[in-house]
């Protein structure tokens, strides 16, 4: 019994005092982590706040508000970890190393992450536009940190990587709100090309939604002198919704009334010239 009390004596001398100084280090990391929590629920309330007056996309704003918060709460636990008297180099070793080690592990989601950023921020396209990238044309349907999907024309999804999407060449269709169409008409040598360019004139300017005003007026002009045609550019402008319906009246209307007025449409053809010699032997 005795020795017991001894034992217990020689603990007491040997941690007691290591007790007796870390219970104010304690406390204190108890009333750090109280404060940060209390001070981090208001930085996110003033962060939202913020986000409600600015007009942002909303997947951006729940990342940022996202990241802010995670960020402040690992900034918390370094200060608390290293009130308590781990040392903050060792912490700091131990992060960078995991955090390299996950980098690599993670190289193709980074770039997509990184990509979405991009995407997100400076916004080339959003929700409901036409877009062309990587060879896929479709409407925009969803865009998220790491990849954007596309309703394509024949109603597929696409979806695609941000990390390619932010390095590759955007064509957006739909941004400017109208767009211009060059729809070509091949015609035969012998055909009069001012009659064809009359009739083609007057079928866009008919039409009502085509833009008539002075720096949008539809026109037709010779484009090019090909081998076995004239072919003539039908240029017009229309509004977005519009365009599809526009473009394929023009191109039936257009074949229907030039093979009316006796213009013919040629297809590719070639002559070939049959010579013989003195043996009569055809070259």
């Amino acid at each position: 019994m005795i020795k017991k009390f001894q034992n217990i004596e020689f603990y007491i001398e040997k941690y007691g005092q290591q007790i007796i100084d870390f219970v104010p280090n304690l406390l204190t990391s108890i009333l750090l982590l109280i404060v940060g929590i209390w001070l981090i629920k208001i930085i996110n309330r003033a962060v939202h706040k913020y986000f409600e007056r600015k007009d942002y996309d909303l997947t951006l704003e729940k990342f940022i508000a996202s990241l802010i918060n995670w960020g402040l709460k690992v900034i918390l636990f370094v200060l608390v970890i290293t009130q308590l008297g781990v040392q903050s180099t060792s912490l700091v070793a131990i992060v960078g190393a995991a955090g390299l080690a996950i980098g690599l592990a993670l190289q193709g989601s980074l770039a997509n992450f990184a990509g979405g950023i991009l995407i997100l921020i400076l916004k080339p396209f959003k929700v409901g536009d036409f877009i062309k990238v990587q060879g896929i044309e479709g409407t925009v349907k969803e865009i998220s940190i790491f990849m954007t999907k596309l309703n394509t024309f024949g109603n597929q999804e696409a979806i695609i990587p941000n990390g390619k999407l932010s390095n590759d060449n955007i064509i957006n269709f739909s941004s400017e709100g109208i767009r211009r169409e060059s729809l070509i008409f091949c015609i035969s040598y012998d055909s009069s090309v001012e009659k064809a360019k009359e009739i083609l004139l007057n079928l866009v300017k008919e039409q009502q939604t085509v833009f008539k005003q002075e720096d949008k007026m539809p026109m037709v002009v010779l484009v090019e002198l090909a081998d076995s045609s004239v072919n003539l550019g039908v240029r017009y402008w229309t509004k977005n919704e519009d365009f599809w319906n526009v473009r394929f009246h023009t191109l039936e209307e257009g074949k229907k009334r030039l093979e009316a007025a006796g213009i013919s449409i040629p297809y590719p053809q070639r002559d070939v010239h049959l010579h013989t010699n003195n043996n009569n032997i055809l070259t």
